[in-house]
């Protein structure tokens, strides 16, 4: 639970298993012992870029060595907090309407049924191995701002300025692009006379996405399973925002005899239906790890409906059980949702449903 150095993590490549997964559910294989399906070991992620791959690849190596899955989870959501170049949790993370980095987490052990969680927490990388110091040095389950910081800095971790050069340049583009009424950007009387293209050449580029989050969750070869959620929340947020990601219950749910959950997206609509809570409980009445989080999709969908609005929010939702099954679902975005897997076959890419 050391500081994180990227170095340590980020290597040259990672390379993908054959094809995709298309049945959510691993292959049975051959133990001592005999042929079993349950308690094999599985980890997944939302994240299905380089990072996230590196971050399975790294856990990996600790789940299918006999470690615990809470470290296994850990090390995964580490390798993409430290990442400077996603913008969506930790280093580089999106900051709040007034430029500050503020970060949600949130664990939970299944085997021990324990909770840990942190939000708006400031100038430390990596809020999930702090989520995990609340969950295993206090007798608490959740600390926000200055507690949460001290916390870290109690058990050695250093204040670091989380804004790299991307995330400050959305930023201040996000800043003088906010309103042509402020006293943000070029002179009056200079944007009139050579226009503001000219003038704000180095503000210019695309607008980054406003929400992003990283779910990671794991069943070790014993059946235990532990999970973790982690954002830098939805950027540009009123300050002390608090989504979903660090309420247990919403961005993240685990119980060690069905399985886990995580949410990733805008968060409030999570919030109100205590989505990956219900997702397990979905599944604890027989539906699988895919239909449970498109039934959470629908639920959500349908009470706009039944309060008569049109309303689809940006959600999407990851699951495992103890049987090996995962799966995967979203609003309506232009694609299906994906996640990666890790499992004694190799490292895929599986793509689950888009509804609502």
């Amino acid at each position: 639970m050391n500081s994180i150095d990227r170095r340590d993590f980020i290597r040259s490549s990672v390379v993908l298993g054959a094809g995709a997964a298309t049945t959510g559910r691993w292959p049975e294989v051959t133990r001592a012992g005999g042929l079993q399906s349950t308690g094999i070991p599985i980890i997944i992620t939302s994240h299905t870029n380089e990072t996230g791959q590196e971050g399975l690849r790294q856990a990996w190596e600790i789940l299918s060595s006999g470690g615990s899955p809470m470290d296994a989870v850990e090390r995964c959501a580490n390798t993409i907090e430290v990442d400077p170049n996603d913008s969506s949790v930790g280093y580089g993370g999106l900051p709040n309407a007034e430029g500050v980095v503020q970060l949600d987490s949130s664990c939970m052990d299944g085997r021990t049924y324990n909770a840990g969680a942190v939000a708006s927490l400031e100038g430390i990388k990596t809020p999930s191995s702090i989520a995990r110091l609340v969950m295993e040095r206090t007798d608490h389950v959740f600390l926000v701002g200055p507690g949460a910081q001290r916390l870290a800095l109690d058990f050695g971790y250093q204040l670091e300025d989380l804004m790299t050069e991307r995330s400050r340049a959305s930023f201040l583009r996000w800043r003088e692009r906010l309103s042509d009424s402020d006293d943000w950007g070029p002179p009056e009387h200079l944007v009139e006379r050579e226009g503001e293209g000219a003038l704000a050449e180095s503000l210019e580029g695309p607008d980054d996405f406003h929400y992003g989050t990283t779910n990671v969750l794991a069943v070790d070869a014993n059946g235990d399973i532990s999970g973790i959620t982690t954002t830098s929340g939805l950027s540009w947020k009123i300050p002390g925002r608090v989504g979903d990601s660090p309420i247990i219950g919403a961005g993240l749910y685990v119980d060690n005899s069905v399985g886990a959950a995580g949410a990733t997206g805008r968060g409030e609509d999570v919030i109100k239906s205590c989505a990956s809570y219900f997702i397990v409980m979905r599944m604890r009445d027989g539906r699988t790890p895919q239909q449970a989080c498109e039934d959470a999709i629908d639920m959500i969908v349908d009470r706009y409906r039944a309060v008569g609005i049109d309303y689809v929010p940006g959600e999407k939702f990851v699951a495992i059980n103890k049987d090996g099954e995962y799966g995967c679902s979203s609003m309506p975005s232009g694609r299906n949702a994906r996640l990666s897997v890790r499992h004694p076959g190799g490292l895929e890419i599986y793509e689950g449903t888009s509804r609502g």
